[in-house]
């Protein structure tokens, strides 16, 4: 008896030994856990669920295996590098509150132990978050806050996919000069003087603020007149006064930067109050939610909005159709500029860890400092996700681009977006000028 047990001793001690040499992930795939704070109440909830479907999808698919999709992360079934590790979302509200969202940072980073965060949305959130993120050496990735500033900080634990709001701007002035030299599709050239004269309303957050600022910055570049220029308060219940005050302006073209339900109300009472501009630009956000479209229906037939994806691009992008397919029948919806940022953000998570094979967080930053998806794999129309590492903007996408849709009525009597900017990728005439109401 005693030589079985002996014997049993250095079996023991054996399958120990060699359970030290060798690695962890031979044995169990260890679990990748994501924090997303998003805007799941509030005036931009609309937004919040799309953001999260998005990310939801792209997890779903790296945690699968979907020979059929073009995507690496569509192979694996899971982190292969971590021996199919498992993506694992924790779904944070932030509620529109920069506080709220640096508390949930904190308690996701300290209580939940993620690895890394995705978010916010909100540019004034985002801030907050990633200035948490930072403290504690935890990395973040953001897909859909556009404030320039956001990689001008000098960070090295924030890396962001989308394009800024200082690209989006200079689309605008792009098309607006090219709507003067004949360049843009079904319009014969517009003389300057009658689309020089600019108004503009933002939401005074970090987002508006700096949206007015880059508006400002190439109304003077572009030799335009920028006549009135306001910041109102976001969650508005009236803005009777703002538009009356932009109406006294006398402009040709009106531009907002607005969440959901004040990009609502922004359009109500410009209908109520039967202004009359020429043109009429949203910088993406509310402009864009499936709420804006169906609460205002045809009320918003010519209406400009900025955006990353529209369905159009599923033509001309096959992995965009497949994804597209996949997600309307998750939502009942096409994807968004939200939702596709919001899935390519959560890509770029999957694609930084299995380079980087590792949770530990130095290994993390190596890897997203070096990384690059190529754009045929994006279901927005990118030319890839590479990181600035030098200059001013650190961390900033390089490979980013933006389109600009405008609200037309379809054959089906459908209001959908159709896609007049870039030049060489519009997929319909411009109904110029705003029809109006």
């Amino acid at each position: 008896m005693n030589r079985l047990l002996r014997l049993a001793s250095v079996g023991i001690a054996l399958a120990a030994v060699l359970g030290l040499m060798l690695p962890v992930k031979a044995f169990s795939a260890e679990e990748i856990k994501i924090g997303v704070i998003y805007p799941l109440t509030g005036g931009a909830a609309a937004a919040g669920r799309e953001l999260r479907a998005g990310a939801e999808l792209a997890a779903e698919i790296a945690n699968g295996v979907m020979a059929d999709l073009p995507m690496t992360m569509a192979k694996n079934g899971g982190i292969k590098a971590m021996g199919g590790a498992k993506i694992n979302l924790i779904f944070k509200d932030h509620e529109g509150n920069p506080t709220v969202g640096a508390d949930l940072a904190k308690k996701l980073i300290l209580d939940d132990k993620v690895h890394g965060i995705l978010g916010c949305y909100h540019s004034s959130v985002t801030k907050t978050v990633s200035a948490v993120c930072e403290q504690y050496g935890v990395p973040m990735i953001n897909g859909s806050s556009t404030s320039p500033d956001l990689t001008m900080r000098g960070f090295k634990w924030f890396w962001r996919t989308t394009p800024h709001d200082k690209w989006f701007t200079k689309d605008l002035f792009e098309l607006l000069k090219g709507l003067t030299e004949g360049k843009v599709k079904g319009v014969k050239a517009v003389p300057k003087k009658d689309i020089e004269v600019l108004a503009a309303a933002c939401e005074n957050t970090e987002w508006g603020s700096l949206v007015t600022e880059m508006i400002k910055l190439f109304a003077g570049e572009y030799e335009f007149k920028l006549r009135k220029t306001l910041l109102y308060a976001d969650k508005a219940t009236d803005l009777s006064s703002e538009v009356r005050s932009l109406k006294a302006a006398k402009p040709d073209v009106m531009l907002f930067a607005s969440y959901t339900s004040d990009a609502i109300l922004m359009l109500k009472t410009l209908k109520a109050e039967k202004a009359g501009p020429k043109i009429i630009w949203g910088q993406d956000a509310g402009f864009e939610t499936p709420e804006f479209r169906n609460t205002l229906g045809d009320d918003i037939v010519g209406i400009l909005t900025r955006t990353v994806f529209l369905p159009q691009v599923v033509e001309v992008k096959k992995v965009a159709g497949q994804v597209n397919r996949m997600y309307k029948a998750k939502t009942g919806n096409d994807l968004s500029g939200a939702s596709a940022r919001s899935f390519t953000g959560l890509q770029t998570w999957v694609h930084v860890i299995e380079k980087a094979g590792s949770t530990v967080p130095a290994e993390i930053q190596k890897a997203a400092n070096a990384i690059e998806i190529p754009g045929d794999e994006l279901v927005v129309p990118w030319a890839g996700v590479k990181f600035s590492t030098t200059g001013d903007e650190l961390g900033q996408n390089v490979l980013g681009s933006g389109l600009i849709g405008q609200y037309q009525k379809a054959k089906d009597g459908k209001v959908a977006l159709e896609i007049v900017y870039p030049f060489d990728v519009v997929t319909a005439d411009m109904v110029y000028p705003f029809p109006g109401w």
